[in-house]
């Protein structure tokens, strides 16, 4: 959306650059479009030849420099160079919004001195006020921590155009994320396989277990059984002598007689 944006405020100047013939009106229209709100993209009008043209004028070729810094540079890029045309109050901060971006992306979390030195901004107030302008701008997305003196930035628009010769040196990167990644996706497969190796191992152990305290159970049930069986026959043989003994008991006693032990009438033959 942001770049839209800056897209659809570049058109009119694109469309002045078609007239704009003479490396002074090529020059002016530099100065125009580096000034105005919402122009943060500058590739379109850095191709256009009546700006490249800009480039064989021993008067205006500053301007052409100029441009490309806004496309690509930093204020410290600007700084570096004595022969550059003096900046507008609209330019000055223009440009220093502009070089937030790739601060931003050297650095997640900004320190306000880090900042301060870089922009070279006089005052903590000044810094603030600046990155508050880049989060409504749509340029940023940060939050600001006074108490620490630190900027968190969390996104950042694409804003900026790539400078030439930047190309292999952003294949580059991309290539080694790239790696990186297959890397991080060979380490996750591995971790992955580990864990289903590790649960198929737990679930056998459990199984195994499972079936051991069935097995356990069963011998248990099996010997419970066993002693039932046991103590009831061992309880009908009791019964039995017990009825056999008495009935023994009964007939000796009936033999002996009424005196018991047969001793009357052992006393009568004796007598």
């Amino acid at each position: 959306m942001e770049q839209t944006k800056a897209l659809n405020a570049l058109e009119p100047f694109l469309a002045l650059s078609k007239s704009a013939t003479s490396p002074r009106a090529a020059s002016d229209l530099v100065v125009q479009a580096t000034s105005a709100p919402n122009t943060y993209v500058f590739a379109e009008l850095l191709q256009t030849p009546n700006i490249q043209n800009l480039r064989s004028s021993e008067d205006y070729a500053s301007y052409l420099t100029l441009l490309e810094i806004f496309a690509w540079g930093t204020w410290e890029d600007y700084k570096a160079q004595s022969n550059l045309p003096r900046l507008s109050a609209q330019q000055h901060q223009k440009l220093l919004l502009l070089s937030l971006l790739p601060l931003s992306r050297s650095h997640t979390t900004l320190t306000y001195k880090h900042l301060l030195t870089a922009l070279d901004l006089p005052t903590t107030r000044a810094l603030e006020e600046l990155i508050t302008t880049a989060i409504y701008s749509g340029l940023i997305t940060a939050t600001l921590d006074p108490a620490h003196s630190l900027v968190s930035v969390t996104s950042i628009s694409p804003l900026r155009d790539l400078a030439p010769g930047s190309l292999p040196a952003l294949r580059n990167t991309l290539q080694s994320w790239s790696q990186r990644c297959d890397s991080a996706l060979a380490d996750l497969e591995i971790q992955v396989k580990k864990v289903k190796s590790e649960a198929v191992d737990r679930e056998k152990l459990r199984r195994k277990k499972e079936r051991a305290l069935e097995a356990a159970m069963q011998t248990n049930e099996e010997k419970s059984t066993g002693k039932r069986g046991l103590m009831g026959l061992g309880g009908d043989d009791a019964m039995d002598i017990d009825d056999e003994s008495g009935s023994g008991r009964a007939t000796r006693g009936s033999k002996r007689g009424p005196g018991g032990f047969g001793f009357g009438g052992m006393g009568r033959r004796l007598g």
